[in-house]
């Protein structure tokens, strides 16, 4: 018998940002949309379900234009978890939110970008990630 495999290649062209900070995700969400004139809303949280596991749920914000798309997740999962690594990202496990960017606000320079999110009072530190170096990469596609 033959034998086919199903070989999807998904599309990563997206900057990926890391932020530490301490706080609740709606009160980053909300400096956010006012350090970079965003309109972040609350959607509905991310349910990943594995086969014998718990669930894990992210929670997920999301502002969306005709060109571009942000969304802020929270790396950490919601509640408690059967997860031995209850993390979105396990690979920057160090970072609490991750900041997801696709479409036209992508050709923001980076670094006036970086400047911005570091003058944001409640976060601590920023890092600009490559998706492609990500492990569970995968676990960015919605």
């Amino acid at each position: 018998m033959k034998v086919h495999r199903l070989q999807i290649a998904y599309d990563y062209s997206f900057d990926l940002y890391g932020l530490a900070s301490p706080v609740k995700d709606y009160k980053l969400a909300w400096v956010l949309n006012k350090v970079l004139q965003l309109h972040l809303t609350r959607r509905k949280d991310i349910c990943y379900d594995h086969t014998g596991e718990a669930s894990m749920l992210i929670s997920n914000f999301q502002y969306e234009t005709e060109h571009s798309e942000v969304r802020l997740f929270r790396n950490r999962a919601l509640g408690g978890t059967g997860f031995k690594k209850p993390f979105l990202l396990p690979d920057i496990k160090e970072y609490d939110y991750v900041l997801q960017i696709s479409g036209a606000m992508q050709q923001l320079y980076p670094q006036e970008l970086l400047k911005n999110l570091l003058r944001v009072p409640l976060v601590q530190y920023v890092k600009r990630f490559d998706p492609l170096t990500l492990k569970f990469k995968e676990n960015l596609i919605f």
